[in-house]
């Protein structure tokens, strides 16, 4: 089953707010047991004993932007089989740049939902607030 991630934010100052250089699309998949498959993350239920995975499909990626502001919009797909991804923590770094400054902000820090910073090229702050994400049936 396919599902889509929707971010949503305040950006003031920001955009193309997209996971940072340190995040980690699993390269190394590991083999999906009693399948010829692999999958970047394999887990087994301890209730029922069946196992599920999930794959982040990192060619789907859409940067959210300045223009998105407010809005759900369409994040990354997920395809789950097994397993039914239910939320999304924002844990790790994103990356967002000044838009027009191009400066670009790598440490991106999410947890709390919000980030702020000040753009020197800009000479003004630039924020990401009231963080939220969503996650839907894909096609």
């Amino acid at each position: 089953q396919k599902y889509q991630l929707h971010i949503k934010a305040e950006l003031s100052n920001i955009t193309d707010l997209k996971p940072g250089p340190d995040y980690e699309y699993k390269e190394d998949e590991v083999e999906m047991p009693n399948s010829r498959g692999t999958t970047m993350l394999s887990m087994k239920c301890q209730f029922c004993n069946s196992w599920g995975s999930i794959d982040l499909e990192p060619k789907t990626l859409k940067p959210y932007t300045i223009e998105n502001s407010g809005q759900f919009s369409p994040f990354l797909m997920i395809e789950g089989r097994g397993w039914e991804p239910v939320e999304f923590i924002p844990w790790g770094g994103f990356e967002a740049r000044g838009p027009e400054s191009g400066t670009v902000f790598s440490e991106v820090d999410l947890t709390e939902k919000e980030w702020t910073d000040y753009d020197e090229k800009q000479g003004e702050s630039v924020e990401i607030m009231e963080f939220d994400a969503k996650i839907t049936k894909g096609k």
